[in-house]
């Protein structure tokens, strides 16, 4: 059965919504809130340190390729930004409903 938001504006809780896996994924999310932010940290330290090493190949080697290299720290950093955010949307499922 799907609820829609002015549904549970009228007092029904959502944790009353959630079926048993749903209630189950939520807790997981919790759980691993702060796992979230240490993914996320350890994500952008490793990918200012690539950059800072690539950066210097490059300095040290004119003919070091860096193109590609590159593209792998953006990656590194959009996983970041995904960790954090699910450190975020965790952080909101802890908080009690109006």
């Amino acid at each position: 059965m799907r609820y829609s938001i002015a549904f549970f504006q009228r007092g029904e809780h959502l944790a009353e919504a959630l079926t048993e896996s749903e209630t189950a994924f939520v807790l997981r999310a919790v759980r691993r809130r702060r796992l979230f932010l240490g993914l996320s940290i350890a994500g952008i330290v490793i990918a200012v340190g690539l950059s800072v090493y690539y950066a210097w190949r490059k300095m040290h080697d004119p003919t070091f390729e860096i193109g590609a290299r590159m593209v792998i720290v953006l990656l590194i950093l959009l996983n970041s930004r995904q960790n954090l955010r699910q450190y975020r949307f965790a952080g909101i499922l802890t908080k009690r409903p109006l």
